[in-house]
């Protein structure tokens, strides 16, 4: 997937992830690339800065734990990160009907290019 259809959804799918429960930032990387089926395969160098832009608006809070004798910084929701999250997933079921609903899946394509206009003429 490109750049530009990420940009602007990012801080979506790492709140959506998070909403699952806290998670480091490479375990957060592997769960979009899990519940993706590989579609989001995104380097550290994207994933961190929204994480710690996400941290600076206060809807994530993050804490250092140790595992196995090595410490990492673990990510989790806050209240307002909650909210955001629920609010994102809204916005995101609104305006994907809605590009659905201009593609017209399934409606111009079977009738031809030019259904509607009398002319034959494709805006």
């Amino acid at each position: 997937m490109s750049q530009d259809m990420m940009r602007g959804h990012l801080d979506g799918l790492v709140l959506a992830v998070l909403g699952t429960g806290p998670s480091h930032g490479y375990g957060l990387i592997e769960a979009l690339r899990d519940r993706s089926g590989g579609v989001f395969d995104l380097p550290e160098g994207s994933v961190y800065p929204a994480l710690h832009r996400l941290e600076r608006a206060g809807l994530v809070a993050s804490g250092w734990s140790e595992v196995g004798g090595r410490r990492r910084r673990v990510y989790s929701l806050t209240v307002s990160g909650r909210r955001a999250a629920e609010e994102r997933r809204t916005e995101w079921r609104s305006f994907s009907a809605a590009v659905e609903r201009v593609f017209g899946v399934g409606d111009r394509s079977e009738a031809g290019p030019a259904a509607g206009f009398a002319d034959g003429a494709v805006l």
